[in-house]
């Protein structure tokens, strides 16, 4: 009894599929390297240039890099350096000095880099932009909430802020292009130009900052050093 018309359809499919499989694998046989490490070449060097040379000064065995975009981010990515150094404190026996952590504040998290002089001049307007308040007073914030000794929910002295990062040794890239926008937000006419805010917020910074010429660009450089990244949002 001859097959069924659809089942002999099947059966010339499977073996037209058949023999492509083996044409494929008889022309990766062919090919100089096997198919494994035509997917893992490494032949692709990143160029280097000397306004990223900062990453590779920081000593440390273990590097990492901390992406933070948002306010509430700038806090987190506090948090989670704390936890890491912490971590490879308590697991693996080794101390700050052991490690290259970097913390990126861009985007919205960018002002948190700046020092409390320039946000009880700034802070208000910038919090319309940032849709944030103060979360200790409910308020527009005149602060650096996150470099502040008692950090809401949290007992004096207790918050890991901005400055005890850096006290550790912990570095802090920051958004060129966001720190002009910021500048830009609160340029008037009549008053300070967006160039001088600009110079101003330079001066402000909290400590070891080192400003990349955007923080997304940073996020790529640093990943091309040798850095893993975490994204803090």
């Amino acid at each position: 009894m001859p097959p069924a018309p659809a089942l002999s359809r099947r059966r010339s499919f499977l073996g037209r599929l058949a023999a492509s499989v083996a044409a494929a694998g008889a022309a990766i046989a062919g090919t100089a390297e096997p198919l494994h490490a035509l997917t893992r070449r490494e032949d692709f060097t990143p160029a280097r240039h000397p306004q990223d040379d900062w990453l590779d000064q920081i000593p440390g065995k273990h590097r990492m890099f901390f992406d933070a975009i948002t306010p509430n981010g700038a806090a987190e990515a506090l948090t989670f350096a704390n936890n890491y150094a912490l971590a490879n404190k308590l697991g693996y026996g080794l101390g700050d000095a052991d490690l290259a952590l970097v913390l990126c504040y861009r985007h919205w998290a960018t002002p948190f880099a700046f020092n409390d002089a320039v946000w009880a001049k700034y802070g208000p307007t910038w919090a319309k932009f940032m849709k944030f308040n103060d979360p200790e007073t409910g308020a527009p914030p005149v602060r650096n909430v996150w470099n502040a000794k008692k950090l809401p929910g949290q007992q004096p002295n207790r918050g890991f802020t901005v400055e005890a990062a850096v006290a550790r040794g912990f570095q802090f890239a920051v958004c060129d292009l966001a720190t002009h926008a910021f500048a830009g937000i609160v340029a008037t006419s009549g008053g300070p130009s967006a160039d001088e805010i600009y110079a101003e917020l330079k001066r402000s910074t909290l400590g070891n900052a080192h400003f990349a010429a955007a923080g997304i660009v940073a996020v790529g450089r640093a990943q091309e050093r040798g850095y893993s990244f975490s994204y803090i949002g």
